[in-house]
């Protein structure tokens, strides 16, 4: 994974990160290899506390750009929507705690 764009966020108390991950003879990368790769990215980030979004990969190229946001603390990634939240508690495997139709 290659960083292209890195912006402190203050307000929101987090880190935005544009990226390019090249992937040649491999298939694209999954969700929890890029929340790896961007908790690896930024010193002291907590995976749990890191959000993907914005992924695109090109038909027919092995590349794939995303946007990582990494959070300082659990309350201030508390504005994230549901969805994407949950979404990253399933790739976690911590979902079990969080069970409801509230959608």
């Amino acid at each position: 994974m290659q960083v292209i764009d890195r912006k402190d966020n203050p307000l929101l108390n987090r880190v935005e990160i544009r990226f390019v991950w090249n992937h040649p003879n491999s298939p694209t990368p999954d969700l929890s290899q890029m929340i790896a790769a961007a908790a690896k990215a930024e010193p002291g980030a907590k995976e749990d506390l890191v959000f993907i979004k914005d992924v695109s990969t090109r038909f027919g190229m092995p590349r794939t750009t995303g946007l990582a946001l990494i959070y300082s603390s659990e309350e201030a990634s508390s504005i994230e929507p549901n969805f994407i939240v949950k979404r990253h508690k399933r790739v976690r495997g911590d979902e079990s705690s969080d069970e409801g139709g509230d959608e």
